[in-house]
């Protein structure tokens, strides 16, 4: 199928809303970089100082994971810096490795993503494909993260021995399954820093649980929200994917850095990330979010999406 029609700025924006929302920062990209990691040290020192603290920490560092890769996702888009090299170098080693991704080969299979989104040669259409589905089996996919089942598939399984295609090995696992050493090697430094610090469970408790656990779990409601339950074949670039409005605890344990405004996103791709809800509020106010998909929140959305 040919690619998906593009939209010009200049048919929703003046040339002064356009310029304000397109400008990249040399700062904006790298203080949320230094915000993720901020988070997650915060989180860590709280889970050490209080222990019984332990399980919201884990759900707040799960959803920094994410933010990790969100910010990987803004750097495939050359959205963290305008100097390409800094912009690569922060997003592949300070965002990418640490979860187990690698920035160059996430680049060219996300913008083929774009290119082809919710076609049928788009490598993320298992994401969304089966939606709808039963609450049972919407049950299935929650208990698998949870319980680390969908990590070990795609980040440990996937390492070692040759695993089929299945619902949880979408093309982007197999992506990550391809930068296992330089993973390997920045969470063994981690772990070495834990044991010198005198907590070495922290690193297992603080780290390594959150990416078994609430990172896939938050990576899959993210998935489901962006493009699940919207037409396949849908031609009209309005509604290729799907905003998700975010209250702010869905913002910290679900959704951080704007990943909910994902139709302003696929409609402008090359929008910083912290002007996509400013993009959303001026196209609001031209009436064009009425032909969009959008959605009044992840609860809405799940409810969508186990409707089978």
């Amino acid at each position: 199928m040919p690619a998906v029609a593009r939209l010009r700025p200049n048919d929703f924006f003046s040339p002064e809303e356009w310029a304000g929302l397109s400008a990249r920062s040399s700062w904006k990209g790298l203080a949320l970089v230094v915000h993720c990691w901020g988070v997650i040290a915060l989180a860590v020192v709280l889970g050490v100082w209080i222990p019984w603290l332990i399980p919201v920490c884990v759900m707040v560092i799960g959803t920094r994971q994410l933010g990790l890769a969100i910010l990987m996702h803004e750097a495939a888009h050359a959205g963290l810096h305008p100097n390409l090299k800094v912009n690569d170098w922060v997003g592949h080693w300070l965002c990418a490795v640490p979860i187990g991704a690698s920035l160059n080969a996430y680049r060219p299979y996300h913008l083929s993503h774009h290119k082809y989104a919710q076609q049928v040669e788009d490598p993320d259409l298992p994401l969304s494909a089966p939606f709808p589905v039963t609450r049972a089996s919407l049950r299935r996919k929650i208990i698998r993260d949870l319980t680390g089942q969908t990590f070990f598939k795609q980040r440990i399984a996937l390492f070692f021995v040759r695993v089929p295609p299945d619902e949880d090995l979408p093309e982007g696992a197999r992506v990550t399954a391809r930068s296992a050493l330089p993973f390997l090697a920045v969470n063994g430094a981690m772990l070495a820093g834990a044991i010198l610090a005198g907590v070495w469970w922290a690193y297992f408790a603080l780290w390594l649980l959150p990416l078994a656990t609430w990172f896939p779990l938050v990576t899959r409601l993210r998935n489901i929200a962006e493009h699940a339950c919207v037409e396949n074949s849908e031609i009209d670039p309005l509604r290729q994917a799907r905003t998700t409005h975010a209250a702010g605890w869905e913002r910290a344990f679900i959704a951080p850095y704007w990943v909910n405004f994902h139709a302003e996103h696929h409609i402008f791709m090359h929008l910083p990330c912290w002007n996509l809800k400013r993009a959303h509020r001026l196209l609001a106010e031209k009436g064009v979010t009425q032909g969009m998909e959008v959605a009044p929140g992840y609860g809405a959305v799940l409810r969508e999406a186990s409707s089978a």
